[in-house]
């Protein structure tokens, strides 16, 4: 398998599906929200747009399995399955408010090999494969260099569920707000993911997330020099809920505050 050229090709999906996601932003009626639980919305957009995604990864892949937000397709034991959220930040496209993005993974067998992530307001497109460099727009971009906190600027979510954790969540927050330049929640963790790849965050932690959330966002950190974990230390952010990831000069120290704080 070419996975440049399948990468290429699914950027075209995904520019597809956000702009559909755009010119229906245009039109969009609160009255079309479904209310999937506290503060966890979808629309016929996420929906459809979601379809569009499917059927075009079904043309490049046959045979393939999908992992989907909104339960487009299905997924057994391929060997390849396409991870998807069609629209990361739902909360925010239905106010009207940016990073809101689309965002496709690839896995073969356990390992996470493409990643897209479209975010749709600003037109930039972040991707990258197993061995290649990472891009924005067609141009390389790398994690930063800063070491340490006091360097840092560090992006967050805040979970709608999952509220067992919220202690250690504030704490963490606190020390944050302290000791570096600044915590930012956008909304979007496929969003916050590229940002870090691109070197605008140095860090970024959540849980209560989904694999849709990170898939394709972690293939783009991993080869633009970031690393990540879960809380724990281990390999297990995908399924487990929580994610831990910065650029690798500073990942020892971040890790270590953020475990420390949800022990």
């Amino acid at each position: 398998m070419n996975l440049e050229n399948l990468c290429f090709e699914v950027q075209g999906i995904a520019k597809i599906a956000g702009l559909f996601i755009a010119e229906e932003r245009e039109k969009f009626n609160l009255d079309t929200i479904e209310v999937k639980g506290k503060a966890n919305f979808v629309s016929y957009v996420d929906k459809q747009a979601e379809q569009l995604i499917v059927d075009g990864l079904r043309d490049l892949l046959p045979g393939s399995g999908f992992i989907a937000e909104e339960g487009t397709g299905s997924s057994s034991d391929e060997k390849y399955k396409w991870i998807i959220d069609p629209l990361d930040g739902t909360t925010n496209f239905i106010h009207s408010l940016p990073p809101f993005a689309v965002s496709i993974a690839l896995m073969e067998e356990d390992e996470l090999v493409l990643g897209v992530v479209y975010e749709v307001t600003q037109d930039e497109c972040f991707f990258a494969w197993k061995g290649s460099k990472a891009y924005l727009n067609g141009e390389e971009i790398k994690v930063s260099v800063a070491s340490t906190t006091s360097d840092a600027l560090i992006a967050t979510g805040f979970p709608y569920t999952a509220f067992e954790k919220l202690e250690g969540n504030i704490s963490l927050m606190r020390h944050f707000m302290v000791h570096s330049h600044g915590l930012r929640r956008l909304g979007s963790a496929a969003t916050d993911l590229a940002y870090l790849a691109a070197g605008r965050f140095e860090a970024f932690y959540e849980h209560g997330l989904k694999p849709w959330d990170v898939a394709a966002g972690v293939v783009i950190l991993r080869q633009a020099g970031g690393k990540v974990c879960d809380f724990n230390g281990n390999n297990e952010f995908l399924f487990k809920g929580e994610i831990v990831a910065s650029n690798s000069a500073y990942f020892e120290e971040f890790y270590a505050i953020v475990h420390k704080h949800f022990l």
